[in-house]
């Protein structure tokens, strides 16, 4: 028999490793599900991580997440080269499990709890694909012109630039 699980975006069914949603129509109606697809995939994203990340990369929202959405890990050669994490939107669940492991409080319930100032990193989150060159190249991009065009707000240690955005 299959275990529920109920993550805030729907009624899901664990079925061995995967999940699988029981209820669409209600889903569908309002555009939350694109039926021309073959995984699920939701107008907004579930969770977001921000700019306390960038050049942080503290990886332990990686460390409990139970799905490793969160990318690139430790263990990736990309790693390396990228300035902050992404959640893959697709692969996520919607657990929330990141969200009070993030020591920089870098990652956001919803794109609607997001600070304005920060919105442009909601689509690096929407686009960075672990190991797609051209998706990663797009992400880091974003991230550059959202460092470039808040150089005060990056001036301040990533674990303090949380509090800070209340005076952007």
């Amino acid at each position: 028999p299959c275990r529920e699980y109920k993550p805030r975006s729907g009624l899901w069914r664990r079925q061995g490793a995967r999940y699988t949603l029981t209820v669409l129509a209600p889903l569908r109606a309002a555009g939350l599900y694109n039926t021309g697809s073959p995984r699920r995939r939701f107008a907004s994203m579930p969770f977001i991580i921000t700019d306390p990340c960038i050049d942080t990369k503290d990886t332990a929202c990686v460390d409990v997440c139970p799905v490793d959405c969160i990318h690139p890990r430790k263990d990736e050669a990309e790693f390396a080269s990228t300035r902050m994490l992404y959640i893959h939107p697709e692969e996520c669940i919607d657990c929330g499990a990141c969200v009070p492991a993030c020591p920089v409080a870098a990652i956001y319930e919803s794109a609607d709890a997001v600070p304005s100032h920060q919105k442009d990193l909601i689509q690096a989150n929407a686009i960075y694909r672990n190991g797609d060159a051209g998706s990663m190249a797009q992400a880091e991009a974003l991230v550059k012109a959202h460092v470039d065009g808040h150089a005060e707000l990056m001036a301040i240690p990533a674990e303090e630039r949380q509090a800070a955005h209340a005076k952007f």
